[in-house]
């Protein structure tokens, strides 16, 4: 069945480096973190079965290719990564598996799976095609960066072109396919959406396919397809370019109850500030995940306990008397545990943050305790004021402009994808190996941060790893009530 053979180790060498991505590493580098760093991340934490991605030029579907990888965790313990794609350089009656080497991009080389490669070939008569095909296309090349980039520990990949329109060939593809479409694996579904319509047009078009695919049903996606082709939208030339690819993907699920398709994310060329509205291409993230595997991060802090105004005050009152005590009398307040209400003697952690016309003058406190809350902010008070190894010890001309903030801490989680942190309401803990840090909740929205600005500043201004050392560190969340003195 392989007419065109090519049985020589040779790997796969880039095609469009330096058209559809950046052929030099530090610039591939910078432009994906910003891509991952921008883009949509969701609050939910999903078990993700397969992502579909689009490959056009980064400029214009960067974003939304991020937000699909975004979904899966960075260190995710995945197998393999089944890349699959659509011929758009040649037609043949199957499918060919890259089996006679390695891809190459500027990231350096991402691994093939050339045992699975091998099995398809000789297990399956569909996927006897050469791996010609592979040469000059570029569908599966644009998706190869962003895994070498994302994930902490790159898996194997097993690309897969599709050079058939024929559906029948396809379910025998993705027949061939199912021994790996397991959890241990991640499918990952390379395709546009609409070509050339207006940018109007191209809106409706791309929900009426995504609706399809989101639905589940093979024979309704591909209703979809042939709506959308019956409605003859001006300069359509297809609705999905990688359709026969999108279809394996809803041949390989079908039937599994237990899995749904999640849409993502959607944009087209005309939403870049390089492409014009007239003609467009449509770009969508989708997710098939394992339902009922959304896992909140639980209530919020503020849902668990509350303080009254008078609680609040006392807590300021002890924050303020004890700084002032230090001050002006060099000795520690001493506290009468039996005017404590329970509320402030429960062992919860908490921060204290001086401030001086809104600059930091000073944070420390503690992530867990087993002192009682009213201990912790006396401690951290003087701490904050006298000990923080960033500012001088605060004087008596600052204490009457001082502003205090308290941030009570809820119990930390250690996290395994990065969309579990919500900005605003998580702060986050980094440890890698005896270096560490954090930063608060409110740190991340008073700066107008991303998640990724959020943990790359913590690792490297807070644990001195480096801006990108939190990709291979221990990474935990905690919530934060903010009590702010002004707004008892």
């Amino acid at each position: 069945m392989e007419i065109f053979s090519q049985n020589k180790s040779t790997d796969r060498q880039p095609s469009v480096a330096g058209s559809f991505y950046p052929a030099s590493k530090e610039t591939l580098t910078k432009d994906i973190s910003k891509l991952f760093a921008d883009c949509k991340k969701l609050q939910e934490t999903w078990k993700v079965r397969a992502i579909l991605a689009p490959h056009a030029g980064y400029v214009f579907s960067g974003k939304i290719a991020a937000a699909a990888y975004s979904v899966t965790p960075r260190n995710a313990d995945y197998k393999n990564i089944f890349i699959i794609g659509s011929s758009h350089v040649m037609a043949f009656e199957g499918a060919s598996v890259y089996n006679t080497g390695d891809f190459i991009t500027p990231l350096g080389k991402a691994t093939v799976n050339k045992e699975i490669a091998n099995k398809l070939k000789n297990d399956s008569k569909v996927f006897r095609f050469p791996v010609d095909a592979h040469i000059h296309e570029h569908s599966l090349e644009v998706q190869v960066p962003f895994i070498q980039y994302y994930y902490t520990k790159t898996p194997m990949i097993v690309p897969i072109i599709i050079g058939t329109n024929n559906t029948n060939t396809v379910k025998s593809i993705s027949d061939a396919l199912k021994p790996w479409f397991t959890s241990d694996n991640l499918f990952v579904i390379s395709s546009d959406f609409s070509h050339y319509p207006s940018y109007n047009n191209a809106v409706e078009n791309d929900n009426l396919t995504a609706a399809g695919i989101i639905s589940g049903d093979p024979d309704t996606f591909l209703a979809a397809l042939k709506k959308n082709s019956a409605r003859d939208v001006p300069g359509l030339a297809t609705s999905m370019c990688g359709w026969t690819s999108g279809l394996t993907l809803l041949d390989l699920a079908e039937g599994n109850e237990k899995l749904e398709f999640k849409k993502i994310d959607y944009c087209n060329s005309g939403d870049s500030p390089y492409g014009g509205k007239d003609k467009v291409v449509g770009y969508h993230a989708i997710a098939l995940i394992e339902k009922n595997s959304n896992q909140k991060t639980g209530q919020k802090l503020s849902d668990e306990f509350t303080f009254t105004k008078e609680e609040k005050d006392q807590l300021f009152s002890i924050a303020r008397n004890s700084i002032r005590t230090m001050l002006y009398e060099n000795k520690r307040i001493t506290i009468d545990e039996k005017k404590i209400p329970e509320a402030l003697k429960k062992p919860l952690g908490a921060f204290v943050t001086l401030k001086i016309k809104g600059a930091l003058r000073g944070c420390i406190g503690r992530f867990i305790s087993s002192d009682p809350l009213y201990d912790v902010v006396k401690v951290s008070a003087l701490s904050s004021a006298f000990e923080d190894p960033r500012f001088l010890p605060l004087t008596k001309a600052e204490y009457d402009e001082v502003e205090i903030e308290i941030t009570v801490l809820g119990p930390m989680k250690k996290i395994s994808n990065i969309n579990e942190i919500i900005l605003g309401k998580h702060g986050i803990y980094i440890k890698k190996d005896f270096r560490s840090g954090t930063m608060l909740p409110q740190v991340a929205t008073e700066n107008g941060w991303t998640v990724e600005q959020f943990l790359g500043y913590t690792s490297r201004d807070k644990a001195g790893i480096g801006w990108d050392g939190w990709k291979d560190a221990e990474i935990f969340i905690y919530e934060g009530m903010v009590l702010e003195e002004n707004n008892k």
